[in-house]
């Protein structure tokens, strides 16, 4: 792993830039979402999410996004509170705005999750809520792909981009493709293509890299260009066969952590976290990898996303209590 690159992580504190939002879960798990009676409540959004993760394994995470200046945004700033993450750069957005909002099984097998993003509050980020980071501040910056779904939020982000660069700061990217938030594939393909290549570290799965590829059958091929060419770490996600993770010197292949899941929904979020975290302090690469994938095994048999990241000390009693990793 580049040296340089780890010993930024090892400041350990993360702005994080993307949205914050609400998810329903029909209680109690295992409820289809039409025959719910109850729901539970918590934060989500995808990079509320790795916030959370973050600040569970002991680091510090400051979240750049805005919220609805309504009930819902002001849910999202107590969870923000209640976890920990830095919220001083979420700003709020009145009139019709709205914060997403997730209605999400605890199933497998027929699992349904339906998203609310009309008139999403985050995407109306701009530059100046990017231009007010202090970027020497952070290890690095981290975002999801859907901060590039729709303008300003697109411009906001690639101009976040050019000031963390111009600090030095390294850039962490999780594709994370929702085909929902896109006004085309096309648009989508082309947009991710271009952050990716300004990226230090970029996580995606098969069919993510695939899609920035042309081909599904492309999709390790791109991988392996863009460790090559501009990253320093790229992670290529298979699922239950698990992920190749390639450098400019190394290509490893790591398994998964096989749980009884509650739900499908979550281990990405958690994966980042945990593997973020541990780069900061002082993993291995490689090891870093699988306590990400522990993660997102763990995440997937909890009820919810923010509130199933585990601590330190969970994470730790799953390694020692779980079979793994297998391929």
């Amino acid at each position: 792993m580049d040296k340089a690159l780890q010993s930024k992580l090892e400041k350990n504190s993360f702005v994080v830039i993307g949205r914050a939002g609400m998810d329903f879960y029909p209680d109690p798990p295992g409820t289809k979402t039409e025959e719910a009676t109850q729901f539970f409540a918590s934060l989500g959004g995808s990079s509320a999410n790795i916030c959370v993760a973050i600040t569970k394994h002991g680091g510090k995470a400051a979240l750049v996004t805005r919220v609805a200046d309504d009930a819902v945004g002001r849910f999202c700033l107590n969870q923000l509170d209640h976890y920990g993450v830095d919220r001083t750069l979420v700003n709020t957005e009145g009139g019709e705005s709205r914060n997403s909002l997730a209605v999400s099984e605890s199933r497998v097998e027929d699992h349904q999750t339906v998203i609310y993003r009309n008139g999403a509050a985050d995407f109306q980020m701009t530059n100046s809520d990017v231009s007010a980071i202090k970027y020497t501040d952070y290890s690095a910056l981290i975002t999801t792909g859907t901060v590039f779904a729709a303008e300003p939020s697109r411009s906001a982000a690639f101009h976040a981009f050019e000031l963390a660069k111009a600090a030095g700061v390294p850039l962490i990217f999780d594709v994370d493709y929702r085909p929902y938030s896109w006004p085309s594939a096309e648009d989508a393909a082309q947009t991710y293509s271009r952050a990716a290549a300004l990226c230090d570290v970029i996580i995606g799965n098969d069919v993510e890299f695939g899609f920035m590829a042309g081909a599904y059958d492309q999709g390790l091929a791109k991988a392996r260009e863009l460790a090559v060419t501009t990253a320093s770490i790229v992670i290529y996600k298979m699922g239950e066969e698990g992920s190749i993770t390639i450098t400019p010197e190394e290509e490893f292949r790591t398994g998964i952590y096989p749980v009884e899941a509650l739900k499908p929904t979550g281990a990405g979020d958690s994966f980042m976290g945990g593997f973020i975290a541990s780069l900061a302090n002082g993993y291995s690469l490689k090891d870093a990898v699988l306590r990400g994938s522990a993660c997102a095994s763990i995440v997937v048999s909890r009820v919810g996303c923010a509130p199933a990241m585990p601590t330190p000390a969970e994470l730790a009693e799953f390694l020692s209590s779980h079979s793994g990793p297998t391929v």
